[in-house]
């Protein structure tokens, strides 16, 4: 049985101002190998600062920062003056626009491409107000490097007729599992374009659990805590690092994604691990994971959804002018006439015995402005996810981040 991780981005932009582009014809983006990690290197970076400021809330995390990356790329193309720069540093968009946008679609394209053993899919559209004119150059931009297609719809006189199609559009692309994301009155009038990207990705793990070894054992919530929850239990090889106060494992799925499950040794050392989590640790600490024979492994069976709005959160981390007056993304018509007044996150995953099905979504909504080695045969390791941990979901071949969270309750 094969399982499958989602994603879905909307980006819904808000003006007066009447605009009309018809669809581009494109060729697909082209760009260098070290551009390409130089975004992902960003996206990763930005995936753990974000994680940072998010982790002060109590309970389970999860998110998907490939998906918010992703939509602040395409809103960061018509992005201009201290707005783009706001946005620049918090997005850790290092390159030059003109070499970020390709890196950032050749990656995508390379999502697209076939897989051996998975299914992963990408699709992007975006839908402009039928007698809008937006600038040519950024249309193009977008449905060059992001494969966003020209869809031309009537935000003016039918509103919600839009917006369940949209809704409807996103259902399609994720499988069902993000339903009803743009909620009434999200999308009115006054709207005038709307991005939009759904990720698809099935598939099992490499080495799946079999059910009949998952056991109602307790899962330690505090050092004087505990509830029972289904723990799936396996041994076998994966790749491993000692980070002395925590274990790293990396458990694969059948193709080029794997989880990598960050647990500390002592069962309150959650709040420690996440202090000591930066980009360059990180990064480090994968680097570090080496085959080993043996694991014996528990793992917690669990599925959450989370749901975040995000502006306040991206003004602490240094983008305020993007959500107030001032805002400039005057790239996108050759007016400031857009400020992005919500940006809303909803993610969802299911870890079990054959693998994992996740889904993410992310709406940015714009309105009109008044302007380590294994020794030879080591003994067991023992990897007990009995208390809370850190995880992440990423892609192998690019290592790209696509999802970031933490276990604290498996039951909720």
């Amino acid at each position: 049985m094969k399982k499958s991780l989602l994603c879905a981005i909307l980006v819904v932009f808000g003006s007066s101002a009447a605009f009309a582009a018809p669809p581009l014809a494109v060729a697909p983006p082209t760009s260098n190998s070290a551009d390409q990690a130089d975004a992902v290197n960003g996206s990763n970076a930005f995936a753990v600062d974000l994680y940072a400021q998010l982790r002060t809330q109590p309970g389970n995390l999860f998110f998907s920062p490939e998906s918010i990356s992703t939509a602040f790329g395409m809103a960061y193309a018509g992005a201009r003056g201290q707005t783009a720069t706001e946005m620049q540093h918090v997005f850790h968009f290092t390159l030059p626009p003109a070499r970020l946008h390709p890196a950032m679609g050749a990656l995508l394209s390379q999502m697209n491409g076939q897989h051996d053993g998975y299914e992963l899919h990408v699709a992007d559209a975006l839908w402009a107000q039928q007698d809008a004119s937006f600038l040519p150059d950024y249309l193009k931009l977008v449905q060059t490097d992001y494969g966003a297609g020209f869809r031309p719809v009537d935000f003016r006189t039918s509103p919600d007729v839009v917006r369940a199609t949209i809704n409807e559009w996103i259902a399609d692309q994720t499988n069902g599992k993000i339903q009803g994301l743009l909620g009434p009155g999200s999308v009115t009038a006054g709207t005038r374009l709307v991005l939009t990207n759904a990720i698809y990705f099935k598939g099992t793990w490499l080495g799946q659990f079999d059910p009949t070894y998952t056991e109602g054992e307790d899962f330690h919530l505090t050092a004087k805590q505990s509830i029972k929850t289904q723990m799936m239990n396996r041994n076998g090889g994966y790749s491993y690092y000692d980070g002395g106060s925590f274990q790293e494992l990396e458990l694969p799925y059948r193709g080029e994604l794997s989880m990598v499950v960050l647990l500390p040794k002592e069962i309150g050392g959650l709040p420690a691990l996440e202090k000591s989590f930066t980009a360059e640790n990180a990064s480090e600490w994968i680097k570090k994971l080496a085959p080993v024979e043996k694991v014996i492994l528990t793992l917690p069976r669990f599925t959450m959804t989370q749901q975040f709005e995000l502006s306040g959160t991206l003004t602490k981390m240094g983008m305020p002018q993007a959500f107030g007056s001032t805002a400039d993304f005057s790239g996108m018509t050759g007016k400031p006439d857009f400020a992005i007044s919500a940006a809303i996150h909803k993610a969802y995953i299911d870890v079990n015995e054959q693998g994992t099905e996740a889904a993410a979504a992310t709406a940015i909504i714009m309105v009109a402005t008044a302007m380590q080695r294994a020794e030879p045969e080591p003994p067991p390791i023992v990897f007990d996810a009995d208390h809370p941990f850190l995880f992440l979901i990423r892609d192998a071949s690019s290592g790209a981040i696509l999802f970031l969270g933490r276990v604290t309750d498996p039951t909720k």
